[in-house]
């Protein structure tokens, strides 16, 4: 099975092929650039270059999140573009897992982190073993002393991977729980990842349409937030 994977939900932006477990091709970027301007040529590069056409691909993956909304947005539109032409299934795979693939192999207790804002992160924790995950607990954006709480409650070493992980280790060192912190070149969203996730989700009869794909933000946006608290203060 030939996948092409989006990642855009952060500051990084990256696209994979894949086939089965193995990578063929993959394009990373983390130069801060608008992603808007970047996927699509990277995507379409990243093709050319390993000499495949999108029409090889079984199937289109992308980052769908939670994450950046603006990027989750680009990520989503972009592999909805990709595959409505072909109607080629989608993988909207989750970016906390996705990372989590990325250190798979390192066996053990996984948090996976993207920084959400106002003390807060984006997580979820998975159990790796023999290169397989299993998930702990859902996607969810919560605070970094309930992070910290929950894993004092685990009572094992974790892993820290993603954008948040720097924020999610201050929390531990504060309380003076163990963790591994993973280098910068595997603690960074990438397209692999992603691919690696659809994998898992096509596996499990998870794939949806062009059409269906749709972003998953776990929080309501800035503007949103903004928005009900101003009627509240009005009722």
């Amino acid at each position: 099975m030939k996948i092409i994977a989006l990642e855009s939900s952060a500051v990084t932006a990256s696209v994979a092929v894949t086939e089965d477990e193995r990578l063929l091709a993959q394009s990373f970027q983390n130069s801060g650039l608008t992603h808007s301007a970047t996927l699509m040529p990277m995507a379409a590069d990243l093709l050319k270059n390993a000499g495949l056409t999108l029409d090889q691909m079984d199937v289109v993956a992308a980052a769908a999140g939670p994450g950046s909304f603006t990027g989750v947005r680009i990520g989503v539109a972009a592999a909805k573009g990709l595959a409505w032409p072909g109607d080629k299934p989608c993988a909207p795979c989750s970016t906390l897992e996705s990372m989590a693939w990325q250190c798979a192999h390192m066996g053990g207790e996984i948090c996976a982190a993207m920084d959400a804002r106002r003390n807060q992160v984006y997580c979820a924790r998975f159990w790796a073993e023999d290169g397989a995950l299993t998930r702990l607990t859902p996607d969810r954006a919560m605070g970094l002393d309930q992070l910290a709480e929950e894993v004092r409650a685990a009572g094992r070493p974790q892993t820290l991977v993603g954008d948040g992980a720097l924020l999610v280790r201050a929390a531990l060192e504060e309380r003076g729980l163990p963790y591994v912190l993973t280098p910068p070149h595997l603690r960074y969203q990438t397209a692999w990842g992603v691919a690696r996730a659809a994998l898992e989700l096509a596996r499990a009869g998870g794939l949806v349409s062009a059409a269906a794909m749709a972003p998953s933000y776990h929080r309501l946006s800035q503007a949103e937030r903004e928005r009900l608290e101003r009627m509240n203060k009005t009722e």
